[in-house]
């Protein structure tokens, strides 16, 4: 079965959380009772340092170790100092309170290494020392390690430490396990928010927005996703606009075609030079439409053929402008152009970048009131060249100037060709520009009017 991302993180945090809380119990334990046999050991030492010297007096008063022998009575009145009168109904002392356990693992051996009392191993002493009189040794006190907790005491210390460990350890888990629930829900709440969202997105929903409630990663997800859902919602808009502006401009010149066709069918309208002229006019229209079409098509997949060579865009710019003069005279405009003394080299296809003043051109004399101007100028700066083509009256609205680049959109609402043209030459005249590296944007005009501007890159010298 497969988790959800939810609960792999949920576990994934309550494993590790399980496993350090192991390792820490683990290592407190072992450190607790490595370091409290070491203390206890240290402790014991110095109970063997204090009863050096009680066995030294002992030695003196008894003036052997004979009386020692299987006597614990006396063997552990001297480990404890005890000054008390001698009782002889007095059996056993109470050894409970040296909680170090040293007195079990302190001995007392003879001169000659014989065993007197107390502890009775030879082997692994932690530490031995010779009892002297008169700089005489007739002793050997010895002290066995701690090598393991058996002293009562003791061991219930070290099992109270381990069932306090253990209770921190499952508390520690319990609370991992909350807070894993709790972190993986705020973590992953707009996740899963966003993959709802998803859904309602591809089923064609994309006016829906989700809110950013943070400036980290998640945040920055859901911007993106918003940002995702106004582009495609922007381009649905501009495809059903599209197929209308499609259906609009095939079906006026053919509508026109077929009514001509129908007055010549039926006797309505001779057929003269005139009625060949408006067939041959609106079939033009057609054919117009459909190359731009076809070319926008090639450029948006980057299929249009683009031969680069060195070019002087200077040279260019002159030759489109004075071969488009004298149509921009007929419609009531005049045209000046200015551009540098010297060449102004770019790595461009001449074909295309004609294309893309023509385009330019054009627009202005379609958009712009007679009597108008259009002024066309080139001028360097840092990298590249600057070409802008301006225009006088009528300008157009600021919030539009995005849009100006959209294929099939035009300012002139009513959709008239005779001025608004097809509303493509723009959106092939961004796509020519970028493809030559470049970009292409619109601002006011000083004129009045529109002015459209061209970047391009300057020829790097080899």
């Amino acid at each position: 079965m497969q988790l959800k991302i939810s609960t792999r993180l949920q576990l994934a945090i309550l494993l590790v959380a399980a496993l350090t809380a192991l390792l820490v119990t683990l290592a407190s334990r072992w450190n607790l009772e490595r370091a409290f046999v070491g203390y206890l050991d240290q402790l014991a030492v110095e109970r063997f340092e204090e009863v050096l010297p009680r066995l030294e007096q002992a030695y003196v008063a008894y003036g052997d170790w004979h009386a020692m022998v299987d006597s614990r009575r006396l063997w552990f009145k001297v480990l404890r100092g005890d000054s008390a009168p001698d009782d002889p109904t007095r059996q056993s002392f109470d050894t409970s309170l040296d909680t170090t356990g040293a007195f079990s693992r302190l001995g007392l051996r003879s001169a000659d290494g014989n065993w007197v009392a107390g502890y009775r191993g030879t082997q692994n002493l932690l530490r031995r020392e010779p009892i002297a009189v008169n700089g005489r040794t007739v002793g050997w006190l010895v002290l066995a390690p701690f090598t393991g907790v058996a002293h009562e005491g003791s061991r219930r210390f070290i099992e109270a430490q381990w069932r306090v460990t253990a209770i921190v350890a499952l508390l520690a888990i319990a609370l991992a396990a909350v807070s894993s629930w709790w972190v993986t829900r705020q973590l992953l709440a707009p996740v899963t928010q966003m993959a709802h969202a998803a859904k309602r997105l591809s089923a064609g929903h994309y006016d829906l927005r989700i809110s950013a409630r943070t400036d980290d990663s998640i945040g920055q997800l859901a911007n993106d996703f918003n940002s995702l859902a106004a582009t495609l919602q922007r381009n649905e808009s501009l495809r059903r606009n599209f197929f209308a502006d499609i259906s609009h401009d095939l079906r006026t010149p053919l509508a026109v075609l077929t009514g001509e066709l129908d007055a010549l069918e039926d006797g309505v309208r001779p057929l003269n030079p005139e009625a060949v002229h408006s067939l041959q006019t609106e079939a033009n229209h057609l054919k117009e439409l459909v190359e731009r079409l076809h070319e926008l098509a090639l450029s948006d997949v980057g299929a249009l053929a683009y031969r680069m060579e060195a070019l002087d865009l200077s040279a260019l710019v002159r030759q489109a402008v004075e071969a488009l003069r004298g149509d921009l005279e007929e419609k009531g405009l005049t045209a000046s152009v200015s551009t540098p003394d010297e060449p102004a080299m770019v790595q461009g296809d001449k074909a295309r970048l004609n294309q893309l003043l023509r385009n330019l051109l054009h627009n202005s004399s379609r958009y712009t009131d007679a009597p108008g101007q259009v002024v066309v100028s080139l001028q360097g700066f840092d990298g590249g060249w600057l070409l802008q083509v301006a225009d006088s009256a009528p300008g157009v609205p600021a919030s539009q100037f995005d849009r100006l680049f959209e294929r099939f959109f035009r300012v002139e609402t009513s959709r008239n060709r005779a001025t608004g043209g097809a509303g493509l030459g723009l959106a092939i005249a961004r796509n020519i520009a970028q493809a030559h590296g470049g970009a292409i944007a619109a601002q006011p005009s000083s004129l009045g009017g529109l002015a459209i501007r061209v970047r391009l890159p300057r020829l790097q010298s080899t």
